[in-house]
């Protein structure tokens, strides 16, 4: 097996991870969790496919700006996400799926 091949595989581990995180998960957090483990698995797979097929070093460096594109974004997602954890959890005491859904009828 390649090395491109190894970290293609532990990408898509934590792809499938992070979807069945997404399906099973009731709580915010859990979810917020899951997100972060599909934008990682994401940033390994660039990171990865730019390094194995860098020829000059120029993909290299675009798979790294790629990569640090997707921690900021999961930054920003996870910043969001923890300030509507907190608005709920205060709002109603609790911070599941079903709870979000009641705030958008009211």
């Amino acid at each position: 097996m390649t090395p491109l091949t190894l970290f293609l595989l532990a990408s898509l581990l934590l792809l499938v991870l992070g979807l069945i995180g997404l399906i099973t998960r009731r709580t915010v957090v859990g979810l917020l969790i899951s997100v972060e483990l599909l934008l990682n698995g994401a940033g390994l797979s660039i990171v990865a496919a730019a390094k194995t097929s860098s020829v000059s070093g120029l993909l290299d460096i675009h798979g790294q700006l790629a990569a640090l594109f997707v921690m900021g974004l999961a930054a920003a997602e996870a910043t969001l996400v923890l300030a509507m954890v907190l608005v709920v959890q205060r709002r109603f005491g609790r911070t599941t799926t079903d709870t979000i859904s009641t705030i958008k009828g009211s």
